[in-house]
């Protein structure tokens, strides 16, 4: 690969297309939370995470491609905007992909990963990417989008058997069948890459709030704020920041500085970005569909298995993703994120007979007790240097 150009060399952070853009992922990523909502089971769950996978790879693809483009190329916009026109009508098919619109779906989808080849051949033609490290992956996106495009025109399992083929080739790319080319595939604009994941945590985070507003409102504009109803909601809202803190307080940063000196950075980021990330999405986005239910029905009563289990093991799920994050671009293990986890699971299987208030009040006691434990390691490393400011990505990398 020639040198990276300098105008990129340099650290830059996400252009306002690529934001624009963004705006179009909320919408799909909100369809698929309705998706889950409205099948709560455990082949709706399969479904749900099926068609999330796909969404995300979409958008986290277009990210190492965008982080190889110069923010102000023409380029860059036309396929951004090119490609938001096509991820809007995938979103618009997701609630009936497996249903009759599952050739939209699939074609539409097509479209954007085709466009985010075209923009990475661009980037090699300008000497920002690697030819010989793309054609690999490459091939498997066009395997894997031949696969999806020709499973719409069957049904039933046999068309999830097929796409969750497409998928799996798709993923495999970069993570099997061609992960030593991709060593050079490109240099990683460290503050751009880093900055674009972690708005897409907020993008679902912010699915979460608007969950907990959604459901708050019910179904009926006449629908009366009482006090079970504001306990209910104030307590997926603390979720939520708990869950927003564990992530951005001085985690996301460390990782950043971490990648920024890393001897193998393009490896590093796949696997704690593009791959392990997917499990972070995926536990806010289940915990959004069990904070919905919980908002909506009565704090007094038993929160349904189904309900309680998107509740607490969308956080589990999450912590979990965190965890692994963590371990691969700090190598730290965090246990006390784990241990929550376990104990978020044993809270699911035992809560069955506790009131939804509990099982809330629960989670969030857990989950901010996580911040606390957080809050206080650096507390302590600033004392032990004398009372300086020292940087929270230190205190993770130690």
């Amino acid at each position: 690969m020639s040198a990276i150009a300098p105008e990129i060399a340099d650290e830059r952070h996400s252009a306002p297309v690529e934001l624009f853009w963004d705006l179009v992922f909320v919408f799909a990523i909100t369809q698929v939370t309705t998706l889950l909502w409205h099948d709560l089971t455990w082949a709706g769950f399969g479904r749900a995470m099926l068609v999330l996978a796909l969404v995300w790879w979409a958008w986290s693809a277009f990210v190492w491609a965008t982080n190889a483009q110069l923010p102000n190329s023409p380029t860059l916009r036309a396929s951004l905007l090119a490609s938001s026109v096509a991820i809007f009508i995938t979103g618009l098919s997701i609630p009936h992909a497996f249903g009759g619109e599952g050739t939209l779906f699939a074609v539409s989808y097509a479209i954007v990963r085709f466009l985010h080849l075209a923009l990475y051949i661009d980037a090699s033609r300008r000497g920002t990417a690697s030819w010989s490290s793309m054609v690999g992956f490459m091939v498997t996106v066009t395997v894997g989008m031949a696969l999806l495009i020709g499973g719409s025109f069957t049904s039933g399992w046999v068309r999830i058997a097929v796409w969750v083929l497409a998928a799996a080739i798709d993923y495999a790319g970069p993570a099997w069948l061609t992960r030593d080319r991709l060593r050079g595939l490109q240099d990683v604009v460290v503050a751009h890459f880093a900055e674009r994941y972690s708005l897409f945590v907020i993008i679902c985070l912010g699915e979460s709030l608007v969950a907990v507003g959604v459901g708050a409102l019910g179904a009926s504009a006449e629908r009366i704020l009482n006090s079970e109803l504001v306990v209910a909601a104030a307590l997926g809202l603390l979720i939520t920041v708990a869950m927003w803190w564990t992530y951005f307080e001085g985690f996301a940063e460390a990782a950043a500085e971490r990648l920024r000196g890393h001897d193998d950075p393009v490896l590093a980021a796949a696997d704690a970005y593009s791959y392990l990330h997917l499990v972070i999405v995926a536990g806010i986005i289940t915990f959004a569909v069990g904070v919905k239910i919980l908002t909506r029905g009565s704090v007094t009563a038993a929160l349904p298995g189904p309900a309680r289990l998107a509740l607490c093991g969308g956080v589990a799920l999450y912590l979990t993703g965190t965890a692994a994050f963590s371990r691969r671009l700090l190598g730290t293990v965090e246990s006390g994120q784990l241990a929550v986890a376990g104990a978020l699971l044993v809270l699911y299987a035992v809560g069955g007979a506790l009131a939804a208030w509990v099982v809330a009040g629960t989670v969030a006691a857990l989950v901010g007790g996580l911040c606390v434990a957080d809050a206080e390691a650096v507390r302590r490393v600033i004392g032990a240097h004398g009372g300086e400011a020292s940087s929270t990505a230190d205190e993770r990398m130690t």
